[in-house]
């Protein structure tokens, strides 16, 4: 399984309105990708989940993917 990120020095704040950046930790089908896949810590995933559900909740993200 290969990890989103490799380096460490990558997004450690996430902001609900930077969708481009919480795209890139949702899968092909709209779920919140996971830790052993992000390569986040333990409050650094709590915060990602956090903001896509913001993003979510004002429809910046949907909550499916749409095929």
């Amino acid at each position: 399984m290969a990890k989103i990120f490799k380096n460490r020095t990558d997004v450690a704040h996430f902001d609900y309105k930077d969708v481009k950046t919480l795209q890139r930790y949702v899968n092909q089908y709209g779920q919140i990708e996971i830790r052993k896949k992000t390569g986040l810590l333990e409050h650094e995933q709590r915060r990602l989940a956090t903001a896509i559900k913001r993003a979510r909740h004002i429809a910046l993200l949907p909550f499916v993917a749409s095929n």
